[in-house]
């Protein structure tokens, strides 16, 4: 059963899912700079910070973190390798916007490398479209916005 548990960033489940998501990122993007979150960031009604599972066992991990009262950024999205092409991406990112809008975000934005071209395929066909650059994120070269419903 795939299940989506708020967890502090600084949690050892987190802490190692986040390792595997900067380790991946310096070995396939030359020059990355890591900056890990701070927790408190992600931590409602600030963000959140989320850790897939499947049957008790993570899987994957994403964030969002509230840039203004109706301005979220997804954060983090990673899925271990294992889950890649399952639809847990999708699923993750659907619930993280879920999770957004319950914090009163009316639009989400994030950002991305241009190596990353599965990530950029998933955000597109999830309905986000490329904007300017919003931030300074020395390793991002996409960005991305997305309206969102507001929860019923």
């Amino acid at each position: 059963m795939l299940d989506f548990v708020p967890t502090p960033t600084d949690a050892p489940v987190a802490d190692e899912l986040l390792g595997e998501y900067f380790t991946s990122r310096e070995l396939g993007m030359p020059g990355y700079r890591t900056f890990r979150p701070a927790p408190e960031l992600f931590v409602p009604p600030a963000g959140v910070f989320l850790v897939a599972e499947i049957d008790g066992s993570a899987i994957g991990c994403g964030g969002i973190r509230m840039l203004a009262p109706d301005r979220a950024e997804v954060k983090h999205l990673w899925v271990r390798p294992a889950a890649r092409g399952t639809g847990l991406g999708r699923a993750l990112l659907m619930e993280l916007e879920h999770r957004a809008a319950e914090l009163g975000a009316t639009e989400i934005v994030l950002d991305t490398h241009e190596r990353l071209e599965a990530a950029q395929a998933l955000y597109r066909s999830s309905g986000y479209s490329d904007v300017e650059p919003y931030n300074d994120n020395p390793n991002a070269t996409h960005w991305f916005r997305k309206g969102l419903d507001t929860p019923r």
